[in-house]
């Protein structure tokens, strides 16, 4: 699942608003159009609530 950065992180996660869930993160990337890897990214996440960007991110990055 590699290939993605954090600028398409944030650019698919945009106009999210929080706190949010993983399912809510993946109904905005679809919205936003974003990638099949930032998709896949955001569905690994569990049901975990998030309450801002920065913890999205180091969920989705940790495992690099």
């Amino acid at each position: 699942m590699a290939g993605i950065s954090p600028p398409d992180l944030q650019k698919a996660l945009s106009g999210a608003e929080y706190p949010a869930n993983s399912e809510q993160l993946r109904e905005v990337a679809r919205k936003n159009h974003a990638s099949k890897e930032v998709n896949e990214r955001i569905a690994h996440l569990g049901k975990k609530e998030f309450q801002n960007p920065a913890e999205v991110s180091k969920a989705v990055f940790q495992n690099e």
